[in-house]
């Protein structure tokens, strides 16, 4: 038995079979080198009569591996199993990393997503809930666990996009407010840090009607477009309804001249039957079918999408002295 020297472990050649090469230095210590060439280190030790062995992290010095072992050692003289102890030392350690790749932000956002915003939430609620945890809230948070977010974090995060996003600065901070109710429902977190925030950007109340004559000039301007938006426009205004309920209008919910709204396609959730009038009854009809149900259709397979440039175009068109809105 010799005692081992980093040059002696350097120039340790491989053999046809594995080697174990004890060190005298240091007792129970073992230079492992394996027939491909790769070196590392164990120590050898008798727990309660049986032979046991603890293998050591790859890579150690010389020095680091023979203070590896004789604290190994002394857990022994302390009539513990050191491989054992090791054993649980990274089965703990694993659990931990497990626990908080569960517990990351991005990891419970998706199943707030999936479990909450999707089946008890508007589409356009829920799409805009996906943009803020997808494009503000991951690339600022990407890898910490939702235990460790402070109100500080929230502050600076939902500031940070009211420099030049004020509104949806407000609407980060509302989506990230149910994010950390929702995990308070389920017992993740103790308590919200969003509990008593203030949104960072004023807002106006909705107030602004459009005028009879607006609403005359809406109409010539619907008249000039070219597809479904114009004629859906007309709709909302001959309704009174949602931007979103009449471009996801159906013909299955048109009954002679009552249009029904199931409670998914309502915002408070409850069913809600719409008179139709002839004008209203007379777009519906002069719409092709060409797209499943859909009254109001994109090309040929899709229904409406997005509605902001027709809203745009409709606003060149019509040159209203103040900002207006689709109700959405």
């Amino acid at each position: 038995m010799a005692k081992l020297t980093t040059k002696f472990i350097e120039n340790a050649k491989p053999a046809d079979i594995r080697r174990e090469i004890p060190d005298s230095g240091c007792r129970g210590l073992y230079l492992i080198v394996q027939p491909t060439g790769r070196k590392a280190w164990a120590v050898r030790y008798r727990f309660k009569g049986e032979s046991r062995k603890l293998t050591l992290d790859a890579g150690l010095t010389l020095a680091a591996a023979r203070k590896a072992a004789t604290d190994a050692l002394h857990e022994l003289d302390r009539g513990n199993d050191p491989a054992a102890l090791k054993s649980d030392a990274q089965a703990k350690a694993e659990k931990a990393a497990a626990d908080r790749k569960r517990d990351t932000v991005e990891h419970l956002a998706g199943l707030f997503i999936e479990q909450h915003a999707k089946r008890k939430t508007r589409k356009s609620s829920w799409r805009q809930a996906e943009y803020v945890f997808g494009s503000i809230v991951g690339p600022a948070w990407r890898g910490r666990v939702v235990h460790d977010i402070q109100r500080r974090d929230i502050r600076e995060l939902v500031e940070g996009v009211a420099v030049d996003r004020p509104i949806m600065a407000n609407r980060a901070l509302g989506h990230i407010s149910k994010f950390f109710s929702w995990l308070c429902e389920r017992e993740i977190i103790a308590a919200s840090p969003c509990v008593g925030m203030k949104p960072p950007s004023p807002e106006n109340t909705r107030d602004r009607v459009l005028s009879d004559a607006e609403i005359k000039a809406l109409w010539h301007a619907c008249d000039g477009m070219r597809g479904a938006a114009g004629p859906a426009v007309k709709l909302m205004l001959l309704t009174g309804q949602r931007c979103g309920e009449v471009v996801g209008m159906k013909r299955s919910e048109i009954s002679g001249d009552v249009w029904t709204l199931p409670p998914d396609r309502t915002k408070n959730k409850k069913r809600h039957e719409v008179p139709l009038s002839v004008q209203a009854l007379a777009i519906i009809d002069a719409m092709p079918v060409i797209a499943e149900d859909f009254v109001f259709t994109s090309g040929e397979t899709k229904r409406l999408g997005n509605m902001a440039r027709a809203k745009e175009a409709l606003t060149a068109e019509m040159k209203p002295k103040e900002p207006w809105v689709l109700h959405a």
